[in-house]
């Protein structure tokens, strides 16, 4: 078949088996995207309200049903579905009509958290806007699951489309995008969050930068400013945190190539001035636009949400939290170390043969999910979603380490076929 052809199968088969979790993969943050999404579609605050509601509550009964099931104590008790459903109801209402009695019926989302807490999700359309036009056509249940298999898709495809650029075989094409479907990146792009946006708009901005390094500058650029712009309206932090790493990247390259006695390449310069626009632009429109500072984002980490008193020392006690973070997360990280050993070998895939200044970017690009997670330094969630734009680095690089093993195995029946064709002369 052709590569294209094998792409689909990946697609398709990927798709296949996310139907075995149609519901249950929502976290508390999907109910303020949903409601952001509604509400551009014309519902009002209570109407928006009814509907995340009741998406996120047989999101929760379906998840208890499922454990209940397995549970050897309780596996052949009563169906819980529907306790806990109306439970669920009846906690969300109580807090959604509270906080709508009090007046806080402001922005696009449904108040089911403090007024400050919301702020932040007012600053992040591109989500809704992305999840619109799937719950409009399909409903909320299935449009919800569609536009998670889209983007978690397009993300796979990207990968091939990357490494393609890269004149990397097929093979090593195709094991890309099926590592990016089967590892984290696949798992956390399905949920109804902005991680498969920031993975598939940071995939895109990599590829541009694997095209202007292969001498296509002018597409390379628009697709690195196009994303970062996109990334903006996603998540802006996002948007910093790319450009500053392509920025720091390109200049870095820069630097070691004039040591050399050779000339930085155009290819180089623009992406790191792209990455430099990108910062400067997020700077000055998150100011104008009034986006929440990074000390009223220390606050929410810190008070949980603000649900206690701010603190008074915000910046000695989140460097605090942060030392003590990463001593925890190294500690887990070599009792289980996975994780790293993936970071290794898709470091040094990247960084073997003439690939080093594209491998430069792709590490970059995965730095940003360390920063995410720098950003926000909660063990309980140190290996999920905050860090997930990491695996990048080997979803990329592991097919470019094993590239002189599937360029052999590629080229061996075209081999066999013309020792084949010696013989039967």
């Amino acid at each position: 078949m052709r590569p294209r052809t094998w792409v689909l199968v990946l697609v398709a088969v990927f798709a296949l088996l996310q139907l075995a979790n149609v519901t249950g993969r929502d976290t508390p943050d999907s109910k303020n995207y949903l409601s952001y999404a509604l509400s551009l579609r014309g519902e009002g605050k209570r109407e928006a309200a009814a509907v995340t509601i009741a998406y996120a509550c047989a999101g929760e009964a379906s998840i208890a049903a499922r454990r209940q099931s397995v549970d050897v104590l309780r596996f052949d008790g009563p169906d819980p579905g529907r306790r806990v459903t109306a439970e669920c109801r009846e906690r969300e209402w109580r807090a959604v009509d509270a906080r709508l009695e009090a007046g806080q019926t402001g922005g696009h989302t449904v108040p089911f958290m403090p007024e400050r807490f919301m702020r932040i999700f007012e600053a992040r359309p591109g989500y809704p806007v992305f999840l619109l036009p799937f719950i409009t056509l399909f409903g909320v249940t299935w449009g919800v699951w569609l536009a998670g298999v889209a983007v978690t898709a397009a993300g796979g495809v990207l990968v091939f489309l990357i490494l393609r650029t890269r004149r990397a075989p097929t093979s090593a094409c195709l094991t890309g995008q099926a590592l990016y479907y089967v590892l984290p990146c696949g798992t956390t792009a399905m949920r109804p969050m902005t991680e498969g946006l920031l993975l598939a708009l940071t995939l895109a901005a990599v590829w541009g930068c694997a095209l202007a390094l292969d001498d296509e500058v002018r597409a390379g650029a628009w697709l690195v400013g196009g994303s970062l712009a996109a990334l903006f309206t996603v998540k802006h932090s996002q948007a910093l945190f790319l450009g500053l790493c392509l920025a720091g990247a390109g200049a870095l390259i820069a630097v070691r190539r004039r040591r050399r006695g050779r000339p930085p390449g155009r290819g180089v310069v623009v992406v790191a001035v792209a990455g430099g626009f990108g910062v400067l632009g997020t700077l000055v429109l998150a100011r104008l636009l009034h986006y929440p500072s990074e000390s009223e984002s220390l606050q929410d980490l810190l008070t949980h949400h603000f649900d206690r008193p701010d603190r008074t020392q915000v910046w000695p006690e989140f460097l605090r939290l942060q030392g003590n973070f990463w001593v925890e997360w190294l500690r887990r990280q070599l009792w289980e170390p996975l994780f790293v050993a993936a970071l290794a070998a898709g470091a040094w895939g990247v960084a073997r043969g003439r690939r080093r200044a594209f491998g430069v970017f792709v590490l970059g690009a995965a730095c940003t999910g360390v920063l995410t997670q720098a950003g926000h330094p909660d063990i309980g969630i140190w290996g999920d979603r905050l860090i997930v734009l990491a695996w990048l680095l080997p979803v990329l690089g592991v097919p470019l380490l094993l590239e002189p093993v599937l360029r052999g195995r590629a080229a061996l029946p075209a081999q066999e076929g013309a020792d084949r064709a010696h013989s039967l002369r």
